[in-house]
């Protein structure tokens, strides 16, 4: 994982590992960071050697973010600045709202230490500043993918070939109150009191209007909206008697990223007694590998070797198993969370076992691997997983 420095990237980094050998990557990184921190706790190992690489992808970051914000998803060593910006740009999708995250995980292992953030962190503020403008839907409050270009969840529906610009969808939202969360914290620690308290109001917009427009009172659950809607013209005489009164539209597609809004602590405690029981649905997300991506209902269901877009229309991804599991612990579903930590422990377990490496993503029936032996990155977190099944001290992300 550890990468010198070199090319365009000043700072020594950390890759994923496996195929992403000599990239930076957006969250790959900050969750294989995640589980790094796990493996030095359980060999005993200094934390100085690797803090320069973490650090140090996080400034890579940042020193090639744009005066307006534009943060780039991932860097090579051999890329230009001019490289770095999509042909869509500035409506083009960037570096997923993590950063801050990752700085923030690093600052609070260091108990709040974090004078070497201090010269960056404006720059960190025009990239947050830049989601809550440029990427930010105003009627709803909530963000979105400017298109369906490298959003993570690679082939998520309720995106994957949609209109640019339409999808607010519920993994970003979540991913981006977890991130205003982080800014508070980073902020305070900088003493910049202003700053935090700002980022506070944020959080807790955006985590109100993720309840108000994503949450199904119908199904118990929270969802991606569609916010491609035409705009209200009164002048338009045969809608004039009865204009819409809604400012987006549940995309009611069963995604594992429901799921999410446990983990960035969004749902209130009653929706999350409701989202829980949609775990146990073995016609669903329940499975022998842990939680389907897609529930096994959806008629686009599928599980297939792909790349470019990876398959996320119901295998098993080891990230989605981790999160899910964080979020049901947050909530005190202690014994859905040790159910799923047995299933990927196993999982994991078998594959290596028989293969001799894990692969990036699984069949949920047979838990057979699908593609990409050697895949290493978040799959490290069953670590995380496992010291906690086993009531020992386990690394959480911020």
């Amino acid at each position: 994982m550890y990468r010198p420095s070199g090319g365009i990237l000043n700072h020594k980094f950390l890759t994923p590992g496996a195929c992403y050998s000599d990239c930076l990557w957006d969250w790959d990184s900050y969750f294989a960071d995640v589980a790094l921190r796990q493996i030095l706790l359980e060999n005993g190992e200094d934390t100085k050697e690797a803090s320069e690489y973490e650090k140090g992808g996080i400034l890579n970051f940042l020193e090639h973010t744009n005066d307006d914000g534009f943060m780039p998803i991932m860097i090579t060593r051999d890329m230009t600045d001019e490289g770095m910006i999509p042909v869509k740009y500035p409506n083009e999708n960037m570096h997923k709202p993590v950063i801050a995250q990752h700085a923030a995980f690093l600052v609070k292992q260091e108990n709040g230490n974090a004078h070497w953030l201090a010269p960056y962190f404006d720059k960190l503020r025009k990239f947050i500043n830049c989601y809550l403008t440029r990427h930010t839907h105003m009627a709803t409050g909530l963000v979105f993918w400017q298109t369906d270009n490298m959003i993570g969840v690679d082939n998520d529906p309720c995106t994957f070939y949609r209109p640019d610009g339409s999808s607010a969808s519920i993994f970003l939202n979540c991913l981006m109150v977890k991130e205003l969360s982080a800014m508070a914290y980073l902020a305070t620690c900088l003493g910049r009191e202003e700053d935090a308290a700002y980022y506070i109001k944020e959080h807790e917009r955006l985590a109100t209007a993720v309840r108000e427009h994503c949450y199904d009172e119908r199904d118990g659950f929270f969802y991606s909206v569609d916010i491609n809607l035409r705009p209200i013209d009164s002048s338009e005489w045969l809608h004039s008697g009865a204009p819409r009164n809604w400012d987006c539209l549940i995309q009611r597609i069963d995604s594992w990223s429901g799921f999410a809004a446990l983990w960035a602590g969004v749902a209130t405690k009653e929706q999350a007694e409701r989202i829980a029981t949609r775990f146990d649905e073995e016609q669903t997300f329940n499975c022998a590998g842990g939680i389907r991506t897609l529930s096994k209902l959806e008629k686009i269901y599928q599980v297939v070797a792909s790349g470019n877009p990876s398959c996320w229309l119901g295998p098993v991804w080891i990230i989605s198993n981790y999160l899910t599991f964080r979020g049901l612990l947050c909530y005190g579903f202690t014994e859905r969370a040790r159910e799923l930590c047995e299933k990927t422990i196993n999982l994991l377990g078998e594959d290596v076992i028989k293969n001799g490496c894990m692969h990036e993503y699984y069949d949920p029936d047979t838990c057979e691997p699908v593609i990409n032996a050697g895949f290493l990155n978040w799959n490290m977190l069953v670590l995380n997983m496992a010291a906690w099944y086993e009531g020992r001290d386990f690394i959480e992300e911020f």
